[in-house]
């Protein structure tokens, strides 16, 4: 009886929410588990199946997430930028 309450949305979130608390308050006070990524994932996933938008959003999270960042990637060219020193240098091109 109790599987066929889990199987309507109701009782899906119901059992998400029962998961993301095992997950977030019991998991961590004893040592185990990373945080809420399963209770996380689950939502994540609850609420792609009833927006269509969410599905996209996700697919572009693993896609961006597969993507390699270059360290001078966004940075205006001809210049250097040390976060640690706070400084920036900025060279003038030279033009034909």
């Amino acid at each position: 009886m109790e599987f066929v309450v889990f199987m309507t949305l109701p009782g899906l979130v119901i059992l998400l929410t029962a998961v993301a608390f095992v997950d977030r308050v019991l998991l961590p006070r004893l040592g185990r588990g990373r945080g809420g990524r399963v209770s996380a994932t689950g939502f994540e996933m609850l609420h792609a199946s009833l927006l269509p938008g969410k599905e996209h959003e996700l697919k572009q999270r693993r896609t961006v997430a597969l993507m390699r960042e270059e360290e001078g990637d966004g940075a205006p060219p001809h210049s250097t930028v040390d976060l640690r020193r706070g400084t920036a240098v900025i060279r003038p091109r030279d033009l034909p």
